[in-house]
């Protein structure tokens, strides 16, 4: 019922039972997060990604495609990727960076998107979710945790109603 949580301690969960036992989950989010950004296409989507990678990740190269992606489903906790591919041409190797999300994404308040892209684009420096990922992540976006653990409360939210709210 609670997969989102899982990774969570005993107390957050008890909280968090209790904000739907309440039915205050949507009181909740909406207090805290009032407007769904504005980033529809993957072009916005690719500017706003880019930025962020400029700002705070200014030794990473470009990356050659961003985009939402109507197959990737939060219902099966996936929320974005990482995509890299490398080819070879000759005596050289290509290497290629894509990140795709969610086109869930498209309708939640921009905070939530913000957390999906930082979490990508740590990627670039950091493959795997270790204490460095996570230092990057909070360096990028000090609310970085508080706005996973929101953002997986309306995904628990969405899987027990069946309903967005932005």
């Amino acid at each position: 019922m609670f997969v989102y949580l899982e990774g969570y301690s005993e107390k957050i969960k008890i909280q968090v039972k209790e904000l739907f036992n309440n039915n205050l989950v949507e009181k909740y989010l909406f207090n805290k997060y009032k407007v769904k950004h504005n980033i529809s296409t993957d072009k916005l989507l690719y500017g706003y990604v880019d930025n962020l990678r400029k700002k705070y990740l200014k030794k990473t190269k470009p990356l050659n495609k961003v985009k939402y992606d109507s197959k990737i489903k939060l219902k099966k906790q996936a929320l974005g990727l990482n995509i890299f591919n490398y080819k070879i041409h000759g005596n050289k190797t290509i290497a290629t960076n894509e990140i795709k999300i969610s086109t869930d994404f498209k309708n939640v308040p921009e905070e939530f998107l913000r957390f999906v892209v930082i979490h990508e684009l740590a990627h670039l420096k950091e493959k795997e979710h270790n204490k460095e990922f996570y230092k990057l992540c909070t360096h990028i976006e000090k609310n970085y945790f508080q706005f996973e653990l929101d953002m997986r409360i309306y995904l628990t939210y969405i899987k027990l109603t069946n309903k967005y709210l932005w």
